[in-house]
């Protein structure tokens, strides 16, 4: 959650990284090239939050997630490697989601992707999907996202 003016907040992690990113070169201003980064935020709050995500946070953080959730796991598994199968077709032919650069699309897409391995997804037969991981943590200003005392004391 951003609170952005007071009392007016904004609760949609993709809606934020627009707010954070307006008038920066993250965010395109170009008609065709918006409306790619934002068809490819919504493929990631459509295919790979529900799923990838999901999977991430009752098998990673949820003590006993597992054993809660094992009705879900074959689920978020098939879907996830479903919408990892798409970023990889899309990724063998650029080196960016959209606007042949890297822009906020790359870094919706980055968040759940980058730690799929951690809820049991392989990402051995994604070498794309790997390639943009690397692509967008070589970023400047990238800083990445260890374990803090909050995450952990939430696991327990």
């Amino acid at each position: 959650m951003l609170e952005v003016a007071p009392g007016r907040y904004l609760p949609e992690s993709n809606a934020i990284l627009w707010y954070i990113a307006g008038g920066t070169p993250l965010a395109p201003e170009d008609r065709i090239d918006r409306a790619e980064a934002l068809q490819w935020m919504f493929f990631e709050q459509h295919s790979l939050e529900p799923n990838i995500g999901a999977a991430w946070f009752w098998l990673t953080l949820i003590k006993g997630g597992r054993e809660l959730q094992h009705h879900a796991i074959e689920n978020w598994m098939e879907r996830g490697y479903g919408a990892l199968r798409v970023m990889e077709t899309h990724l063998k032919h650029h080196d960016f989601c959209a606007a042949d650069r890297y822009t906020i699309a790359d870094i919706a897409l980055y968040a759940y992707t980058h730690v799929a391995h951690e809820c049991d997804f392989d990402l051995a037969t994604f070498p794309a999907v790997r390639a943009l991981l690397r692509r967008v943590a070589a970023q400047p200003g990238h800083i990445a996202m260890d374990e803090s005392p909050a995450v952990a004391a939430f696991a327990e």
